[in-house]
């Protein structure tokens, strides 16, 4: 069992910025063996890059439109030499893994409160 985590208020949970996104294209990352490039459409927003350690869990067929929370203001990474500019949100539990995503029909960059 994790030990749980240190409380946070409401302000703190404001300064995440999680945004409904579709992914619309994913690849490989060349050289590396868990990797995928993801391209999310947050609307109006534009769109992200994403590096992800997906691979394992989802397929490119499985991920492409599938409708994510997306975590917008992460800091931009570098990973196997691409850019990471944010965070597709999944929870875990042991080998499982399960990505967030939108139970009904919203606008792609809605803002999650």
């Amino acid at each position: 069992m994790e030990d749980a985590a240190e409380e946070i208020g409401l302000d703190e949970f404001k300064r995440l910025e999680i945004r409904i996104g579709t992914i619309v294209e994913v690849s490989r990352v060349p050289r590396t063996e868990k990797l995928y490039k993801v391209i999310v459409d947050l609307g109006e927003r534009g769109t992200r890059q994403t590096i992800t350690s997906l691979v394992g869990y989802y397929s490119e067929k499985e991920l492409l439109h599938k409708r994510i929370a997306f975590l917008t203001n992460l800091k931009e990474a570098k990973f196997a030499g691409q850019t990471s500019q944010g965070m597709l949100l999944a929870a875990s539990e042991g080998e499982k893994l399960a990505l967030l995503t939108a139970d009904r029909e919203i606008e792609n960059g809605a803002r999650i409160s």
